[in-house]
């Protein structure tokens, strides 16, 4: 039994120092989860607090028995600990109707674009909505995520390259290993058919057209689902 185990063994028979030593080993792998959820209004120092509590939460719950690393198995825990604290306590929360008016705009755009072939005009979103362009733009703005590791910072018709790809020289294990579980919990999101396209572009590195011709559509289609399916992926794995 590794010394991970055996202070989650002690932990569990009421060992208090065992509990705080887990957490002082596992602290780094806080901060790396914290720092993924920084420029939302509230300091890093506090999204670590909170990450803490979820990481005390995954120390109580765990079970030896689990066939999987006890860090692998803390990262979606810390991270909703956070994501709930976002949600229902920080900024969010104050911009709830600004999330839903940008939520509408999003759909109404992708309605049009559907229908009529192109990028619709901020006018024509306005009008479907009901809003104000004024309203639309703020409430757009209000809630922009920050970038994702994840967001493609090379497309095409070839292989998309990550952002993460591009830092993975300056990344470490933990900051490795919770961009790898933020990413399988978005996978486990998608539906059949865009689990399909992603696994084929971004892990067969087939091309779109390639994929087109799998999926029985054509490029262009592909590339507007691939484009849809990677934004839903990064609100996935911000929410």
């Amino acid at each position: 039994m590794d010394q991970t185990a055996q202070l989650i063994r002690k932990a569990h028979d009421g060992d208090k120092s065992a509990r705080e030593q887990l957490v002082e080993k596992n602290l780094g792998l806080v901060i790396t989860v914290a720092r993924r959820f920084a420029g939302r209004g509230t300091e890093t120092e506090d999204l670590i607090q909170i990450g803490c509590i979820g990481l005390l939460k995954a120390i109580d719950r765990f079970d030896l028995g689990f066939e999987v690393k006890f860090s692998t198995y803390a990262v979606p825990m810390i991270a909703g600990e956070i994501r709930r604290f976002l949600r229902d306590d920080g900024m969010l929360k104050v911009s709830r109707s600004m999330k839903e008016t940008a939520g509408k705009a999003a759909r109404a755009r992708e309605e049009l674009e559907h229908a009529l072939g192109r990028e619709p005009t901020l006018e024509e979103i306005s009008a479907k909505t009901g809003d104000s362009k004024e309203e639309i733009i703020f409430a757009m703005e209000s809630a922009a995520e920050v970038e994702s590791l994840q967001k493609p910072v090379l497309e095409g018709d070839g292989n998309s390259i990550f952002l993460a790809d591009r830092l993975v020289g300056e990344s470490n294990e933990q900051e490795e290993l919770v961009t790898h579980v933020m990413v399988q919990e978005a996978l486990n999101a998608l539906n059949e058919e865009e689990r399909f396209l992603i696994i084929m572009r971004y892990y067969r590195d087939q091309t779109q057209t390639e994929v087109a011709q799998l999926m029985h559509r054509t490029q262009v289609q592909i590339s507007r689902m691939e484009k849809r399916i990677l934004q839903k992926m990064k609100t996935i794995c911000k929410r």
